[in-house]
């Protein structure tokens, strides 16, 4: 897998993405990838924890940037189809029988924070900034809300993601997107002691209680195709048009130039 690096500790898996020279964003190329490696983890019976984090200063930026210039040309079926295949990826993700600990090693962005609200624990460094920075290019952040919202509730969604304004960890913390906010040089000693906490845990009561958790909440999957509509429209209407001109551009979008 190009873009992904797994190192293999038996009963623990550590899952990097790996372009950061890039900040870890997202392309076609590794949704698949994600999706292929996640899917693969079903069977792995000996599969007791899985550690989530990002190569180089940013966990993940969200969408690349050629990856947009692609979907700008896309039709309405086009984006539908493609954003399918993002919702699968935090579906896969979210449904994993094992826990999920995300290592927030920098900023999260978009996307990225779809990957944030998909893990069981997550950890950030002080120094990430995150943003649902999405309606600042005409878009919406569709896919990723089913689970960030289940995380951070009606009212922090309206604060944030109707502006699209960056937030600091701490803020996050704050609304139950992360765990615990910890300086850049404690971050690896405190996701080994996270990783003794939770492989404390029975191994098949740790997967019946997560099962149980996703038996009991909102089932999510109910508005993954409305989710995909949304965005879909959005990325063909003129103004997701502009938005994302102007982010390919180098430009301010018109709206911002009145």
């Amino acid at each position: 897998m190009k873009h992904i690096e797994v190192v293999d500790r038996n009963e623990v898996k550590e899952v990097w993405l790996n372009r950061p020279e890039i900040h870890n964003a997202f392309n076609a190329e590794l949704i698949a990838d994600l999706i292929k490696l996640f899917e693969s983890f079903k069977n792995d019976k000996s599969l007791r924890l899985i550690i989530l984090s990002g190569k180089g200063t940013s966990f993940c930026a969200g969408a690349d940037l050629n990856w947009m210039k692609a979907m700008k040309n896309y039709t309405k079926e086009e984006n539908f189809r493609d954003s399918k295949e993002l919702a699968k990826l935090f579906s896969t993700i979210n449904e994993c029988e094992v826990p999920v600990i995300g290592r927030i090693n920098g900023h999260a962005l978009g996307g990225g924070l779809g990957l944030v609200s998909v893990c069981d624990y997550a950890v950030s460094v002080k120094e990430a900034m995150l943003g649902f920075t999405e309606v600042r290019l005409g878009l919406i952040p569709a896919v990723i809300s089913p689970y960030c919202i289940s995380k951070i509730g009606e009212s922090h969604a309206r604060a944030w993601m109707l502006s699209g304004e960056r937030f600091s960890a701490d803020e996050a913390l704050k609304m139950g997107l992360l765990h615990e906010v910890v300086e850049a040089g404690e971050l690896d000693h405190r996701i080994n002691e996270m990783e003794k906490r939770f492989l404390a845990a029975g191994p098949q009561a740790a997967r019946e209680a997560k099962k149980l958790i996703r038996s009991v909440v909102k089932n999510l999957k109910a508005s993954e195709d409305l989710t995909c509509q949304m965005i879909s429209e959005r990325r063909i209407s003129s103004e997701g048009q502009e938005g994302m001109r102007a982010l390919l551009e180098k430009d301010k979008p018109a709206w911002m130039k009145k």
